[in-house]
């Protein structure tokens, strides 16, 4: 079923996505407008909702935004915005009949059976099971993962998770001594370093996360660079600066190549485990905006080492397609087609 206007948005810790679609014969189309907000910016979903409204034309009879974090009965608290929303509430302010609120990785997850080969970076082909679940896992601000059934006739279910906020479980001596760094007063620190009563996936496999790697590599032999920390010093959010720094193709920082060795392999590590978990022998799709950033690291080979390294289940895991998808609007297609099925 056709609708005259669809609101999709993606909802992020760092930046808000919104899109109005026209959807026709089953098919999403180009959206009629689009705008990406800085979300720090705004006090709620609604400012940034009704500026957008203002430059658009007509009616909308459905909304659909993938927010980052659970949503319950409707309502959802952003896991790193200070925002509340809820459906009720969104659509009674908003004038739009309806309005569903889903989990980002969710929405994530909704765009995967659409994309296409452009949208994507194989890093290992495998032997997909076309019936198998289909796992997604996204390092962006936060960690998030869902996955992705089908029935016999092809359709496929969407199931939202929080598996990024589960305990991090160390597979290397040096990543035991990690989880202590964070768990443990180990001495003098700097100032900046934070201690966690728990540490999850997403303290380390997200942009929130990879500064806390740095600090245990700085805080453990390798030099920090007077130029790095200066740099730092000028910004809260220095995931963007360490990634730049590793990724320098003349010179290379030790200290930020290290961390995104130890991401990678992290990452990779939970990718294989969230693959056990649904049994995805349809394939891993590593969503996202930090992966198109880190493609070399990701290329190198630690990551399929590392993801493979399951034991008795290795081989399955050798068989698993991994897939990174390179669509920086995957999240917003997303919430548009969860809109569509409807």
């Amino acid at each position: 079923m056709a609708y005259l206007m669809l609101l999709a948005g993606d909802v992020g810790g760092t930046k808000v996505n919104l899109a109005v679609y026209t959807p026709e014969a089953g098919r999403l189309g180009t959206p009629r407008r689009e705008k990406t907000y800085s979300s720090g910016d705004y006090p709620n979903l609604e400012t940034i909702v009704g500026d957008f409204l203002k430059q658009v034309d007509g009616s909308i009879e459905r909304a659909y935004f993938g927010v980052a974090g659970p949503v319950v009965n409707g309502s959802a608290s952003a896991t790193n915005l200070p925002w509340k929303m809820d459906e009720t509430r969104l659509s009674r302010t908003l004038d739009i009949p309806e309005v569903r609120l889903l989990n980002d990785l969710a929405a994530t997850a909704h765009a995967v059976p659409h994309l296409a080969n452009d949208d994507l970076l194989t890093l290992n082909a495998g032997e997909p099971d076309e019936r198998g679940a289909v796992a997604v896992i996204a390092p962006g601000t936060g960690l998030g993962e869902a996955f992705i059934t089908f029935d016999a006739s092809g359709r496929y279910t969407v199931h939202p998770s929080e598996g990024g906020h589960s305990d991090f479980a160390p597979t290397t001596m040096e990543e035991l001594d990690f989880l202590r760094y964070l768990l443990q007063h180990r001495g003098a620190i700097r100032k900046e370093h934070q201690r966690y009563a728990h540490v999850s996936y997403e303290r380390v496999c997200s942009g929130i996360g990879l500064p806390n790697i740095y600090n245990y590599f700085r805080d453990n032999g390798y030099a920090e660079p007077d130029w790095l920390a200066a740099e730092l010093r000028k910004t809260d959010d220095h995931t963007p600066i360490i990634v730049e720094a590793a990724l320098d193709a003349q010179h290379p920082c030790d200290l930020c190549v290290n961390t995104l060795r130890f991401f990678v392999e992290v990452l990779a590590a939970e990718a294989g485990n969230l693959v056990l978990k649904v049994l995805a022998t349809g394939g891993v799709y590593l969503g996202g905006g930090i992966p198109p950033r880190i493609l070399p690291f990701l290329q190198a080979g630690r990551f399929i080492e590392a993801f493979q390294r399951k034991g008795r289940f290795a081989e399955m895991l050798s068989k698993v397609p991994v897939h990174i998808i390179r669509n920086p609007k995957a999240a917003l297609l997303g919430a548009a087609y969860a809109g569509m099925l409807e």
